[in-house]
Formats: C-alpha cells, sequence, structure tokens
C-alpha cells in the first residue's frame, strides 16, 4: 500500500532530482518529528503536575498562578515569531549549504531578542500591578500573583534567548536538543517546585513565589543547556564566531518578512483564544470546568501536530533551499499522512476511555455529564486541529507567513467566537454550541490552508 501519493502531491510539477522511496520519506518525517512531540508532551504533563503542585497551597494559589498566564504569552509572543522565522530561514540556508548564513540568521536573532527582552522584563516588572490587576485579581489573590509575574519576567531573558536558540536547532534538523533541553528545564522545575513551594529538605517555604524561583532556575539550566549546543566548533550552528555578528540585509529582510506576519497571527489568536474563553466562561462554573478538562485533552492531541509541524519546517526549508520545491510539497503530504494516523489513534484512545478520561481531572457528576458530548467533538476536531498545523507548518517553511496569519484571523478571532456565542446563547445548546464553534472554526481552517498548500505557491517565495 502506497502511503504518500507522489503523483497527487506533485500535482504535474516536474521534480528536480530523484524523489526518495516512501519508505525514506517516512522515516526521515517520523526521525524529525518524534523528539518534538516527546517535547510538547513532556511540557504538557509538567504543566499538570506544576499545578497539582501549587494547588496543595489552595485555590488562590491556583488562582494567583493563573492570572498571569494570558500576560506571560503576551510577553513571549513576539520571541514565539521570532521563532518561527528562524527556525524557517535556518531551515531554508541549510538545504542551501550556507552555514555561514545559518549562524548570521542565529546571532542576528539573538541580537534582536536580547534588546527586545530588556524592554519586555523592564516594563513586565515595574507594571506587574496594573498588569495583574487589569486581567481581573481579586484582593486575596493579587500580591500573589504581582510577586509571581514580576519573578517570571526577571527569568524572561533566559527564556527568550533559549527559544531561540531551540527553533535554529530545529531548522537545522536539530530536533533531539530541543527535547532534550525543555525536558532538563522541565524535570529540574518539578524538582525546585518540591524543595521552595512547600520548603522541604530545609529550604524555605516560600508559595506561589517558590514555583516562580522555580521555573526561573530550570529556564536557567535549559538556556545553559541549548547554549552548550551551539559551543561546538564542529557544529553546524556555532554561536562564538565574530564573523557571524554583523548584520546584513538579506537576513533581517528574512526575519521580518516571516516573523512580523507571525507575530500578528500570534495577536489574533491571543485575541481569539481569550474572547472565546470569556463567552464559556458565562455559562457558568461546571460548564466552564467541562470544558477545560476538553482543552487539555485538545492540548494534548496538539502535541503530536505540532512535532509534525517542527518536522515539515525543517524538511520542507531544506528542500526549498536546495531548489526541490516538489520534494518540499511530498514531504509536507507525507507529515499529513503521519498526523492522519496519529488522528485515527487518538480518535480511538478518546471513544474507549471516554468518562473514564474526564474523571482524572474531575470525578462531579455535573462536570462529567457533558463529557460524552465533548469526546465525540473532540475526535472530529482532532482530524482538524492535527492537519492545520501541519499546514501552517509547510506555509511557515516556505515564507508564506502572511497567508497564515490572514487565517488565524478569519477563523480563531472571528469565526469561533462568532459561532461559539450564536450557538451557545441564540439557539441555546450551550456547552455543547461552544464546541460547535470550536468545531467550525477547525473546518474553516482546512477549507482554507488547503488549498493554498495544493496549489504550491508557497513553494516560491524567497527568504
Amino acid at each position: 500500500m502506497q502511503l504518500v501519493n507522489v503523483r497527487r502531491a506533485l500535482r504535474g510539477s516536474e521534480p528536480l532530482g530523484e524523489i526518495p522511496p516512501q519508505s525514506e520519506l517516512i522515516r526521515n518525517s517520523v526521525s524529525m518529528a518524534w523528539p518534538s512531540i516527546v517535547e510538547s508532551f513532556l511540557i504538557a504533563f509538567v504543566g499538570m503536575v506544576d499545578t497539582m503542585m501549587v494547588g496543595s497551597l489552595g485555590s488562590h494559589a491556583i488562582t494567583a498562578v493563573g492570572l498571569c498566564t494570558q500576560p506571560k504569552f503576551i510577553m513571549l509572543a513576539f520571541f514565539m515569531a521570532l521563532g518561527v522565522a528562524v527556525s524557517a530561514t535556518v531551515a531554508r540556508r541549510r538545504g542551501e549549504a550556507d552555514q555561514e548564513g545559518a549562524n548570521r540568521v542565529l546571532m542576528q536573532a539573538l541580537a534582536i531578542s536580547a534588546a527586545v527582552t530588556a524592554l519586555i522584563s523592564f516594563a513586565a516588572f515595574f507594571f506587574a500591578d496594573p498588569i495583574v490587576r487589569f486581567t481581573g485579581s481579586a484582593p486575596d489573590t493579587h500580591a500573589e500573583a504581582v510577586g509571581y509575574f514580576r519573578i517570571l519576567s526577571v527569568g524572561l531573558c533566559f527564556t527568550s534567548l533559549t527559544l531561540i536558540i531551540n527553533a535554529a536547532q530545529r531548522g537545522a534538523g536539530n530536533t533531539r536538543i530541543a527535547m532534550q533541553t525543555n525536558m532538563v528545564s522541565n524535570l529540574v522545575n518539578v524538582f525546585f517546585n518540591y524543595l521552595l513551594i512547600g520548603g522541604n529538605f530545609g529550604f524555605p517555604r516560600l508559595g506561589v513565589r517558590g514555583a516562580a524561583f522555580a521555573t526561573v532556575i530550570g529556564t536557567v539550566c535549559g538556556f545553559l543547556m541549548s547554549l552548550r549546543s551551539v559551543s561546538n566548533p564542529h557544529g553546524f550552528l556555532y554561536l562564538f564566531d565574530l564573523h557571524h555578528m554583523r548584520f546584513d540585509l538579506r537576513t533581517l529582510r528574512g526575519l521580518v518578512s516571516v516573523g512580523a506576519s507571525t507575530l500578528a497571527e500570534q495577536v489574533f489568536m491571543r485575541f481569539g483564544f481569550l474572547t472565546y474563553a470569556r463567552i464559556v466562561a458565562g455559562l457558568g462554573t461546571t460548564a466552564f470546568a467541562a470544558h477545560q478538562i476538553g482543552i487539555n485533552l485538545l492540548s494534548l492531541s496538539f502535541s503530536f501536530g505540532d512535532g509534525l509541524s517542527a518536522a515539515s519546517i525543517a524538511l520542507v526549508g531544506r528542500s526549498l533551499g536546495e531548489q526541490r520545491p516538489a520534494l518540499a510539497k511530498i514531504y509536507g503530504s507525507a507529515c499529513q499522512h503521519i498526523g492522519f494516523a496519529f488522528s485515527v489513534m487518538l480518535s480511538v484512545v478518546f471513544l474507549l476511555g471516554n468518562v473514564r478520561i474526564f474523571e482524572l481531572f474531575n470525578d462531579e457528576p455535573e462536570v462529567l455529564q457533558y463529557s460524552w458530548m465533548i469526546i465525540v467533538i473532540l475526535c472530529f476536531t482532532v482530524f482538524a486541529q492535527i492537519s492545520n498545523v501541519i499546514f501552517t507548518g509547510c506555509l511557515r517553511a516556505g515564507g508564506d507567513t502572511f497567508y497564515a496569519a490572514i487565517v488565524a484571523l478569519v477563523s480563531i478571532a472571528v469565526i469561533r467566537p462568532l459561532a461559539g456565542w450564536f450557538f451557545c446563547y441564540p439557539v441555546g445548546w450551550g456547552l455543547t454550541g461552544a464546541w460547535v464553534g470550536l468545531l467550525f472554526d477547525q473546518a474553516s481552517r482546512i477549507a482554507l490552508s488547503y488549498p493554498r498548500f495544493r496549489g504550491g505557491r508557497w513553494t516560491k517565495i524567497s527568504l
């Protein structure tokens, strides 16, 4: 059986060079993807453990930490966008066999990141009080949330620089380095959570601030590991070469063209997520709790798409750098087929687990009554979600980030909240309507992204 239909993927375009056999296509895609999949799973798992440890202090502690979630992601939005630009551009330079160009991308991105980090960290530290107040903090959580946020802002420099280095390594095809870095960072975070939150083994009992310090310590360890990965003069990426210090217009233009659109995409996504969450919150505490469990499950499934997206960026970008757009499309199709297989597996797991999965998070009957509805819609959503993430990865690798931003604007910032509100309230479906709105969002992204991918215009953009 032929998993990847090469003729259909090419759609009449002529391949330049020999097309690898199907087994090699799949093997290359999986070897690139699995470290990122493991990395995403570890991040999700450690996040759950982190929440449980903070929860031992009481609901006010969970609330204090939760209030800082959206501001934290807003602070990171610029660096996440820059990371996407770095990954796509380095992948292209790797395909061009331009080692000096790849290192110049890394150096310039780190310089930009360091300068922007200084500004954001300063603003976040000194304006933490009004920022946290804007999120809706109550008197019993405000002080703890402000302290937590300020400590995170101090550690932002390590987070941003690590993100950029790991993005460059993914673009170069070294996805295991990012996995190892995040694994160590998260494990150190959990370990110091245990020591500092509750004051174990003679360490001070710092509560919520202890969780923040643990996060920063873990981030520092991750940064040192990522820095070590670019300190080998024989590696493809080597940071400590003065020749890479000079700025050049081509590198800056490539980073800006990809990064600016990706930043806009991040803003649209955050706006859409926030608006949608506020709509669901209006349904009451019980419905929102069930909704959050479903979102957690959806986030776990996202890790498969995220891993394959990282693989597609590296493989597609490298192929485009080698002037082989046909091979880029084939690798994109290969990742899609692997993603479909993962979608089937996840859907089966969700259907077989159904209510029992929800009970791992909450066993209240009022919450569990929503479980079957969410699971059924989730099974359909998983297919669209994983495909969308991979399509977006291919478009980003090609530099077609403006179109990806438009898709995010239309689907996440407009269709998801509007459809969610319409089915929730005017139609009267409640939480079911909210999840139907989410499904509409994913379906619209497929409708917009698939024709763009098949058209192949994204393979002709220069970086």
